[in-house]
């Protein structure tokens, strides 16, 4: 059996732990090939994070800017270099095992999808896609492939977070009737449009590149790359669609929610180019062995993140955080504020139970050993697919402001505003 093989065939083993690490790290197939697309920012953070493990080998690099390509290039001299990820699996097919993406959003699926066809494990950075439509695809095919898949929410492998989901499913607060999620960030423009005019596209940049997916236009500077894309309709999807992925994890992962019944958004009106900058989106969920018989879920962004929440008082001295998530249950209440551990009201009801005792987790390490065969990953496509679709059902929402959008998960299909269903997919450019 040849490495190709041999990896093909551990993945339909992820979930088991066959061999301790020590084992894998003395076995000939123990470092992981792997190319990566996408290398700025997020990019290069996922490089580093990568290039500390001592179980891979970085044989690919791409990206658009060649600035960006050259800067990963010091940091992995050993990797091939390229603008285009077609290009790179073509050339090095069968010497990648792995493909971590870290593009902009609208990139996200074309690239997982293309690793994925040709049997690639993937690491997808948050969002995973653009799109619902696209969510559900990539979901369908890692399972179909029976692929390892991790989708970039590293906080989901902190203790704090993790121990959040402990304590909320002991029972420690009750069943949980509402969940409140916020970010003060304005990932979003509220000018009437574009401004006129174009400036020149740098030497560094392949546009068509960068491009790829989304329809042709003029370069702007301040608006497209190197960042400013996440605030635009067509690359990415606000602070709900990508700071949520972080701050709607905890509590949709405890109190195992799948598909909203509902979303409303209450912003200003749409605009057609960019997100609304502030943002409050009401969800409603069905129940769950965590919840009352209707979960109320709200999210906020912007000017909407709330001073404070009816029904949560905080103790005097305390305010809230400018990101994070309160649950309200029938024994009390819990505030999490982003990167950081759990908080009870009243302040006491934590310490009426044991503290969970949680070993540190490596999230790119995790992803890494799972493709070699030991252990699985903890925010596989098969749950990050769900929770973006979520996410991604309240930024359709911000473009008819004040109205209910009706889902139906099972076909995929807004049943009362039927207009909205032309934004739960794309057309693609060919480039």
């Amino acid at each position: 059996m040849n490495r190709r093989d041999f990896l093909k065939t551990s993945s339909a083993f992820a979930g088991l732990s066959i061999l301790p690490a020590s084992v894998w790290s003395e076995s000939p197939n123990s470092r992981l090939q792997i190319a990566q697309v996408g290398v700025w920012n997020r990019g290069q953070g996922n490089l580093e994070s990568l290039l500390r493990l001592p179980n891979i080998e970085m044989v690919g690099l791409c990206d658009v800017d060649s600035t960006f390509l050259g800067n990963a290039s010091e940091l992995a001299p050993g990797a091939k270099t390229f603008s285009d990820y077609r290009e790179m699996f073509d050339k090095l097919d069968s010497d990648i095992d792995a493909v971590l993406v870290a593009t902009p959003d609208h990139m996200h699926s074309s690239v997982a999808l293309a690793a994925m066809e040709r049997g690639k494990h993937v690491y997808c950075e948050k969002p995973l896609a653009h799109n619902v439509v696209e969510n559900r695809r990539l979901r369908e095919v890692s399972e179909e492939k029976n692929l390892v898949t991790q989708l970039g929410i590293q906080v989901a492998s902190s203790i704090g977070q993790r121990m959040t989901v402990e304590y909320i499913r002991s029972g420690l607060i009750g069943k949980v009737s509402e969940v409140h999620v916020w970010s003060g960030k304005k990932w979003g423009r509220d000018e009437g449009r574009l401004p006129l005019g174009e400036n020149p596209i740098p030497d560094t940049l392949d546009w068509n590149l960068w491009l790829g997916v989304a329809d042709e236009r003029r370069f702007l500077n301040g608006y497209y790359h190197p960042g400013q894309w996440r605030k635009l309709l067509d690359f990415g999807t606000g602070t709900l669609g990508d700071m949520g992925v972080h701050i709607f994890d905890t509590p949709y992962r405890a109190l195992k929610l799948t598909d909203p019944l509902s979303a409303k958004a209450t912003c200003r009106v749409a605009n057609n180019f960019a997100h609304p900058e502030s943002n409050r989106v009401e969800y409603v969920f069905g129940s769950t062995k965590y919840t009352a018989k209707r979960l109320k879920w709200t999210w906020y962004d912007g000017d909407y993140a709330p001073p404070e929440i009816p029904g949560f008082d905080l103790p005097e001295n305390y305010t809230m955080p400018n990101q994070g998530c309160v649950y309200i249950g029938e024994k009390g209440n819990l505030m999490m504020p982003h990167m950081s551990g759990p908080r009870t009201y009243p302040q006491e009801l934590i310490r009426s139970i044991p503290k969970p005792e949680l070993d540190p987790i490596d999230h790119h390490g995790e992803w890494v050993d799972a493709c070699l065969g030991n252990g699985k990953t903890r925010s596989p496509f098969t749950y990050g697919g769900p929770l973006t679709e979520t996410l991604q059902l309240g930024v359709v929402a911000s473009k008819y402001p004040e109205k209910t959008l009706k889902w139906n998960a099972k076909t995929m299909k807004i049943t009362n505003q039927r207009k909205a269903n032309q934004y739960i997919s794309r057309d693609y450019r060919v480039f």
